[in-house]
């Protein structure tokens, strides 16, 4: 096991024994590319060798797909575990770039949250691309602040805060300064008023550019309620395979969305969970919004029905965020499911009758069966679609069986046709 600290200026290496652990040899070598290449032929010294590179997303990404370009294997080390394995070592935690080296092996031989990394696919540009359209529109908001603070000196009272470049443009064809200082800030409002729409315009090139890579995946992220081609493309980008989760609850915890447990006694209480990937609850958190904005989805119903509860409007907020994750997991599923890897295509394989006659196998074609339709819902309960029952897109976006109700109690006319 090669483990890699990787750094912007230097990477040191520490070759660790795979069964007793120890450290075998430790060299650093500088981060280009004859370092590379040095690095590469300290590594050849051993034939069966694996890789360890601490941050494959981040300060060890371009070595990491250097190596795999190389067809080596990568394991990605989070850099949150290496450290728990640097502090609870023995040594006194000592921190050095041969010691965080170590801690990265030892980490990726315990296997415990080490993936294998990949090289760079559609994934990757997909979250390149909706990282730089959030670096425009952060540019774009501060060039509208900088402008609605000139027009609030040009003219008595200002702008609303909605501010546009159409309303700007027509206030400032308007304005006739009088003295040198008017005209001076009527010429830098104009310069802002042309850079906000420098910025429109290349924030709109980039959201064809998602919306295309987005329709190529062949996701159905877009035919839920609430999720359009930028937040989808920013959910497929952050959470990549699916398959990493292994329940929803995983996909719960891994966003944000799981509630932290903080009951004491006969007092049950749940408090916000602060961890988790801030970009996907951010994404959830504006799929959440946009359907309680709109009466008769099945968020607002869910959301009126916890306030009915008595939850706050932050708390039934926060429970309409779990369940809007459960959603997303399962339609991310449905697309793994349906996609072949190698073309990504959208298919559904004929199923194929199999002529084993073993328990195994007959349990096998029992769930490989197609479930009966199941019976409309009585009058009170609700199905969970992500969409409005009025439109056709809502029966395709329905989830796994087991979760489309809103209540954890089904209908006994429905438990039956299941149980049969």
């Amino acid at each position: 096991m090669i483990a890699v600290d990787p750094h912007k200026a230097s990477n040191t290496a520490a070759v660790l024994d795979p069964v007793s652990k120890t450290l075998v040899e430790s060299a650093r070598f500088a981060n280009t590319a004859d370092g590379y290449a040095q690095l590469t032929a300290f590594a050849a010294r051993w034939a069966q060798r694996r890789w360890a590179v601490e941050g494959c997303h981040g300060a060890g990404r371009s070595l990491a797909q250097r190596l795999v370009a190389d067809g080596e294997m990568v394991l990605d080390v989070p850099a949150k575990l290496a450290a728990r394995v640097r502090v609870y070592s023995r040594g006194h935690g000592r921190k050095t770039d041969k010691h965080d080296a170590v801690s990265v092996g030892l980490a990726a031989l315990d296997g415990a949250g080490v993936l294998p990394v990949t090289s760079d696919g559609a994934l990757v540009s997909l979250r390149l691309l909706c990282d730089r359209r959030e670096e425009l529109t952060a540019q774009r908001t501060q060039a509208v602040c900088r402008l609605h603070r000139l027009l609030a000196e040009l003219t008595p009272g200002g702008m609303r805060r909605e501010l546009s470049a159409n309303k700007a443009q027509a206030l400032l064809a308007r304005i006739r300064p009088a003295d040198d200082v008017g005209r001076v800030r009527m010429h830098i409002a104009r310069d802002h008023l042309a850079d906000i729409r420098a910025l429109d315009a290349r924030i709109k090139y980039i959201g064809t550019q998602i919306a295309a890579l987005v329709t190529a995946s062949g996701t159905g992220l877009t035919g839920l309620f609430g999720i359009g081609p930028v937040i989808a493309g920013r959910l497929l980008a952050e959470v990549g395979d699916v398959a990493r989760f292994a329940t929803k609850d995983a996909f719960a915890s891994y966003n944000g969305t799981a509630p932290i447990d903080v009951s004491s006694g006969d007092q049950i209480r749940h408090r916000l969970s602060r961890a988790g990937n801030r970009r996907t609850s951010h994404a959830l958190h504006m799929m959440a919004v946009t359907q309680i904005r709109y009466p008769g989805t099945p968020g607002r119903r869910y959301y009126e029905r916890k306030r009915c509860e008595g939850k706050t409007p932050k708390e039934a907020l926060r429970c309409l965020k779990r369940r809007l994750s459960d959603l997303v997991y399962y339609q991310l599923l449905a697309d793994r499911r349906g996609t072949i890897g190698a073309c990504g295509s959208p298919t559904t394989p004929p199923p194929t009758r199999s002529t084993s006659t073993s328990p195994a196998a007959r349990s096998h074609q029992a769930a490989a069966r197609p479930r009966p339709a199941p019976r409309p819902a009585p009058k009170g309960s609700s199905r969970w679609t992500g969409k409005t029952a009025a439109s056709p897109a809502s029966r395709s976006s329905t989830p796994a069986p087991g979760s489309t109700t809103t209540s954890s109690k089904r209908p006994k006319s429905t438990a039956k046709t299941a149980a049969s």
